[in-house]
């Protein structure tokens, strides 16, 4: 019911600035959190950073003080921006969506992934 489009990822020397979108189309009324995970190669799927509906932020100890999320709830798209990056930050990553029904456990939207490739 959730759809989620990721987009600007690329290639980016040490140091430099990143900016990635999602985009959240349909069922969005049921979304309760939103944020961005990163997966690298043969490593497990992190959490980096989330933003919850009222406006609440969390982040990954390693990316404290280096990337920001941010929401335009007009267009239903959340954004991470990633400053003075590292090649340790290299990675897919994916836009999710947090469902949190009354009653069960949590439901998850994820979206295709971006690649972000930071070279030193």
């Amino acid at each position: 019911q959730v759809q989620l489009v990721e987009s600007g990822g690329g290639l980016v020397q040490a140091g430099g600035s990143l900016r990635v979108s999602c985009a959240a189309s349909g069922s969005i009324f049921r979304i309760n959190a939103m944020g961005w995970y990163r997966q690298a190669p043969g490593k497990q799927r992190e959490m980096v950073a989330t933003i919850n509906n009222g406006g609440g932020e969390n982040y990954a100890d390693s990316v404290m003080g280096r990337f920001t999320i941010s929401r335009d709830n007009a267009k239903n798209t959340i954004y991470l921006q990633m400053n003075s990056l590292k090649p340790e930050d290299t990675a897919s990553y994916y836009c999710n969506a947090r469902e949190l029904p009354r009653f069960g456990v949590p439901r998850d939207y994820w979206g295709q992934g971006t690649q972000v490739t930071v070279s030193s």
